[in-house]
């Protein structure tokens, strides 16, 4: 079995900063695309950045040059720096992944269970 796992979600005020991240574990054989999306209540669910293993990345425009998305292909590991956060980032924010599985030939998505980020004062 693959796990994903976030951490790193809290309050924080207009302005402020936050890092989450989300580590695969279990029997992972490779990672491919990673991705943070995020769900607003009331809201559809957004791409906020993905991230290639070779590093490329995206970016929605809402986040652009205040998010950076990274990762750590020896720890399994995506992470997403949020800086000048603002009250519209509020959202759960999940990672998806697309990982192989020791002994399986087939790449399948995977998501985490989310993380509450809430930007108040």
């Amino acid at each position: 079995q693959v796990q994903l796992v976030e951490s790193g979600g809290g309050l924080v005020q207009p302005g402020g900063s936050l890092r989450l991240s989300c580590a695969a574990s279990g029997r992972v054989s490779s990672i491919g695309g990673m991705r943070w999306y995020r769900q607003a209540p009331g809201k559809q669910r957004e791409l906020v950045a993905g991230i290639t293993r070779g590093g490329n990345t995206n970016y929605a425009d809402s986040v652009k040059g205040r998010f950076t998305i990274s990762r750590d292909n020896a720890k399994n590991t995506v992470y997403l720096q949020m800086n000048s956060l603002k009250p519209e980032d509020t959202a759960v924010y999940k990672c998806n992944a697309d990982i192989s599985q020791i002994g399986v030939s087939l790449t399948s998505s995977y998501w985490g269970q989310g993380t509450q980020v809430t930007v108040s004062s």
